[in-house]
């Protein structure tokens, strides 16, 4: 489990092509601090698990499941990713609950720089429309993040400078495919309501 509250910018260094899979070797200095081997890591916001420590960074497996769910299939060597280390139960919660199930990826419209906000302008993919709410919490990219406006085509989002240049939304440009997870809790009330209506 994880908040949404990205550490650090890490960079590809490595690719390796597994069985059905990746894996990833990510140079970090930060989120190294106390992980451990076998610990989850969210990597753009994909709960992936730490499978090797090295001295300036970590080796992650990616599935076939989570290579087809999430914009990691692009990976490449060099390229930066978005990373958090799992929540601890002391820590507070500063962005909202992120599972690192990433549902789908979503193209990244635009990037407005308005003076004080940055205005994300991300599609809105048919997979999540109902839990996607105006004011509501979204994770894009491993990052907690709240609606500000929101069609039926796409939602916005304002970043503050800070979040903007500390993550890797300062390298992404419009076309990039985005990691989007929607709040679980509106998957959670849409199952438990078509279960209601079904007893009934």
């Amino acid at each position: 489990m994880f908040t949404g509250i990205v550490e650090e910018v890490g960079k590809v260094k490595s690719i390796r092509e597994k069985s059905g899979g990746l894996s990833l070797f990510i140079e970090a200095t930060h989120v190294l601090d106390d992980l451990k081997m076998g610990d989850s890591i969210a990597v753009n916001g994909a709960c992936l698990t730490c499978t090797k420590l090295e001295h300036k960074g970590f080796w992650a497996d990616v599935s076939k499941e989570t290579l087809d769910k999430t914009n990691l299939k692009y990976a490449s060597v060099g390229e930066y990713l978005n990373l958090e280390r799992a929540l601890k139960l002391s820590d507070r919660l500063s962005g909202h609950i992120v599972l690192g199930h990433v549902d789908c990826t979503a193209n990244l419209l635009s990037i407005k720089n308005t003076g004080e906000f940055y205005i994300l302008r991300v599609q809105l993919p048919k997979d999540i429309n109902n839990y996607v709410i105006l004011k509501g919490s979204v994770c894009v990219d491993g990052m907690s993040l709240t609606v500000s406006n929101l069609t039926e085509n796409y939602f916005e989002v304002a970043v503050i400078p800070h979040t903007f240049e500390n993550t890797t939304l300062k390298f992404r440009k419009p076309a990039y495919k985005l990691n989007i997870e929607a709040d679980y809790f509106g998957k959670f009330i849409e199952k438990y309501l078509k279960n209601l209506k079904e007893v009934k």
